[in-house]
This record gives C-alpha cells, sequence and structure tokens, in this order.
C-alpha cells in the first residue's frame, strides 16, 4: 500500500496521502483479501520533479512520466460520485450482482473478435460478467467497489480494486481494454476524459478498446419518468470546490431478513421492525427531502431533451438488506428511502447519459488515439479507439 502524506502548498516537497495497491507476480489483490501489503512513503520534489519511494526504509527516486500533483482535481473523487455511485454500489453489490448476467452481443462480439492470447483489461468489471468470456484470452478487471471485486475474486477472476480515473496497470501493459457502462457515473467532462485517456494508456499500441455508455436516447420512455432530472444547481452543488451539506452520520439498527424466507414473510419481519426506527427516521427524513426537492426539476425541464444528469433508482428488497445495517445507515443519514409499497430500500445512482457524438468528442484531441467504430445498441452509445502510438 501507498501511504503518503500531505503538505501545505508552499513548501517545496509534497506529501500527499493516498492509498494504491501494488501488484507483485502471481498475486491478486483487492481490499480485504490482499496476499501482502507494504508501507510506501512517496517524496515529491517540485523542482526536479522526482518521486522518491520509500519500501520497509529503503529509497528509490523515480523520474515522474507527470507531475504527480498535476490532475488532482481531475482524479479527486467528487462528493456526488462517493455518495451516488461508490457507496450506492457497495451497498447493493450482491443485489446487483444476481441481476447482472445477460452479455451484450455487441460486447461478447467484440471480446470474441480479439486474437487468441490476447491480455484483456475490464475497467469496472463489476460482478465480472465479461471476464473470461472469450476462454482464448486473459484477463483481469478492476472496479471501484470492493465487494463487486470481492464477487469476482470469489468466482476466481484475476481483479483488484481501481479507479477509472488512475488505473492500477502499466502503460501499455493490455491488447485490449473495455469499459461498459462506467464513465456515465463520472459527474464532470474532465473526468470522463481523463477516463478514456487512461483507457488508452494501458493498451500497446494498436491495441482496442471498446467503451459503451448510456444515452440520452432511451428507447424506453418510460423508464426515464421513473428517472430524477437534476439541476444544474444541485449538479455544481456537489461537484464544486465546496463540501456538500453535512448530514447526520448516526445510524439505526434495521434487523436483516434472512433471504430463505418468503418475500411475503420477510416483509411482514420487516414491518414488525420498522415501526421502532419510524420515530428517529422521520425527522431525517424530513430534512433530506426537503433538501433534495430544492434541487428537482420542473415538469417542463423534465421533458427537456437537453436533459442529461439525472438520479436513477436501485430497488433493494427489504429481504436483501445487508447484515451489516448498511441499508439503515443510508436510511438514516439520508442516501437511501423507504418504499413501502414496493417493499424496498431505495437508493439513488448518479448518471450523466450521453448525447449522440459526445463520446466521439471527448476524443477529439488525442494524439494517440483514433475513432475506428461507433455505433448505438440497446440505449448506448458505444466507440472502438485504436492506440496509434
Amino acid at each position: 500500500m501507498i501511504n503518503v502524506t500531505r503538505a501545505s502548498r508552499s513548501s517545496r516537497t509534497n506529501w500527499e496521502s493516498v492509498v494504491l495497491p501494488i501488484l507483485e507476480s502471481g498475486s491478486v489483490f483487492h481490499s480485504g483479501i490482499f496476499k501482502t501489503m507494504r508501507e510506501v512513503k512517496v517524496k515529491v520534489t517540485e523542482s526536479s520533479g522526482l518521486c522518491t519511494l520509500s519500501f520497509n526504509g529503503e529509497s528509490v527516486s523515480v523520474a515522474e512520466q507527470k507531475t504527480c500533483s498535476s490532475s488532482s482535481t481531475v482524479q479527486s473523487t467528487p462528493e456526488i460520485e462517493k455518495k451516488y455511485v461508490h457507496r450506492v454500489y457497495d451497498a447493493i453489490a450482491p443485489h446487483f450482482s444476481s441481476t447482472r448476467y445477460a452479455k451484450w452481443p455487441k460486447v461478447a462480439t467484440f471480446l470474441n473478435s480479439l486474437p487468441s492470447g490476447s491480455l484483456i483489461l475490464d475497467a469496472g468489471c463489476g460482478n465480472g460478467k465479461y471476464l473470461g468470456l472469450n476462454p482464448d484470452c486473459f484477463y483481469i478487471g478492476c472496479d471501484i467497489s470492493a465487494p463487486l471485486i470481492k464477487i469476482c475474486a470469489d468466482r476466481g477472476h484475476e481483479v483488484l480494486v481501481g479507479d477509472a480515473i488512475n488505473l492500477p496497470y502499466r502503460t501499455g501493459f493490455g491488447d485490449a481494454a473495455i469499459s461498459i457502462a462506467v464513465l456515465h457515473h463520472l459527474s464532470t467532462e474532465n473526468r470522463r476524459k481523463k477516463a478514456i485517456e487512461e483507457l488508452v494508456r494501458v493498451v500497446k499500441k494498436g491495441g482496442l478498446v471498446l467503451i459503451t455508455v448510456w444515452a440520452v436516447e432511451q428507447e424506453d420512455g418510460s423508464l426515464v419518468a421513473k428517472w430524477t432530472p437534476l439541476t444544474e444547481k444541485y449538479v455544481e452543488e456537489w461537484i464544486g470546490p465546496g463540501s456538500p451539506r453535512v448530514r447526520s452520520p448516526s445510524c439505526i439498527t434495521l434487523e436483516s431478513i434472512p433471504e430463505t424466507e418468503e418475500n411475503n414473510n420477510s416483509k411482514e419481519h420487516v414491518k414488525d421492525n420498522r415501526y421502532n426506527a419510524d420515530e428517529e427516521l422521520r425527522k431525517t427524513m424530513h430534512i433530506a427531502s426537503s433538501t433534495e426537492n430544492e434541487f428537482l426539476v420542473s415538469e417542463d425541464e423534465r421533458t427537456n431533451k437537453n436533459q442529461q444528469e439525472y438520479f436513477v433508482p436501485w430497488h433493494l428488497p427489504y429481504h436483501r438488506a445487508e447484515v451489516s445495517g448498511a441499508s439503515a445507515c443510508a436510511l438514516a443519514s439520508g442516501l437511501a428511502k423507504k418504499d413501502d409499497i414496493k417493499g424496498a430500500v431505495v437508493y439513488n445512482r448518479y448518471y450523466h447519459v450521453f448525447s449522440e457524438g459526445e463520446l466521439e468528442r471527448l476524443v477529439t484531441g488525442m494524439k494517440n488515439a483514433v475513432v475506428i467504430d461507433r455505433f448505438f445498441d440497446k440505449s448506448n452509445w458505444c466507440i472502438i479507439l485504436e492506440k496509434t502510438s
């Protein structure tokens, strides 16, 4: 693990605090299942552009390919992503995974078209449904969600926890890379562009990159009607330089429901227990609802074709409530809400849906990659890039 401590900007030497995995031959690392861990201190000297790494007391200096502190704004995860992407997928991981098994034909076609022996990097692999799809290739997946990575590891896949903005692979490592339904969870254009640059960076010259994202042009209009549009004010509130308003971190106890019980029995079980928590929740939920209502758009704005920022709900059934009580904490903090009619805890996931041509525009100006194919598939915009240098 890399442990760096940040100093003041006035200092000529920067110490930053980050955590990064170190890959060793024959080892697969993910949160909580690391075979080995090391503490590494990284010292950055601004005048020389060198990084000094200290491994167990031994120091080594390496020239930076780019300033360690550069792109800090882009690489610093906005609160909206932490709360409405990272925390949500951590909470819903088992249920989410149980719904993700069908392979998209276009993705399967791409993977099956790659030469035998190719090393494929899956950035944002989720539950790993594409890992191993072409048995003649090798795969390494990464995802920001440790619970999803654990699911992959339990299935025997080579995976690790990693950020799409700072992929944990060396430059020119893979023969191909895929990013399936990931970029639409990044909340700024610069972060989306940086994620594409990272995908290109980690493949060899001539390597291919497949990227798919949700489209504005959804084929099922009734589905979009269930989404919550976000106003510019709301988005700025969360991705701006300031911190979002603080909500109570307090947590209540929600008894988990065994998954062996039938749904009807489970609902009754939760019904008996939830009244003890309702009084505590009422004030918190009222505050959270009032806060969110300030930023909801009008009906005219809801039908605006230019609308691209949404909260998309995920219904986690009561009988799938986590043993750890994560859903109870989410309810208490306002991150999730209860829907007694559907018998579910409802989480909102942040999405930036892409307009036609937007993916290609993000690639414009990149000197080391070209778009060799673009297509629309299952309400997704998709492009295939080739690394040219």
